[in-house]
């Protein structure tokens, strides 16, 4: 049995360039990876990539700016806030043709 696959194409260049930038930095494509099929907050993405927690946070904003995030929250029994964050995409498709180029989000 095929799986169609929901696919979106970026044709923004300005966007283009920013999803780019996103896949070339190692700390957001480990957060994507641990966040691809289960929500984790950022304590949990912490523990389980060894990325300092500032920086996920910083890379977090990126990716929620980029749209490939989806924040969720909640308030704990004891008040406090809890954010949750799921990646959107489980795959991004890049091609370089005679100076063009093309940018393909795998919708998750």
């Amino acid at each position: 049995m095929q799986t169609l696959q929901q696919t979106f194409k970026v044709e923004e260049t300005e966007k283009k360039d920013s999803i780019l930038e996103i896949l070339s930095d190692k700390y957001c494509r480990a957060i994507l990876e641990s966040i691809m099929y289960t929500p984790k907050s950022a304590i949990e993405i912490t523990a389980e990539t060894q990325i300092p927690m500032s920086t996920v946070y910083r890379r977090m904003q990126s990716l929620h700016d980029n749209k490939l995030v989806v924040t969720s929250g909640m308030i704990t029994d004891e008040g406090k806030r809890l954010f949750m964050y799921k990646s959107k995409v489980k795959g991004i498709q890049s091609s370089f043709n005679n100076g063009k180029t093309e940018v393909e989000l795998i919708l998750n």
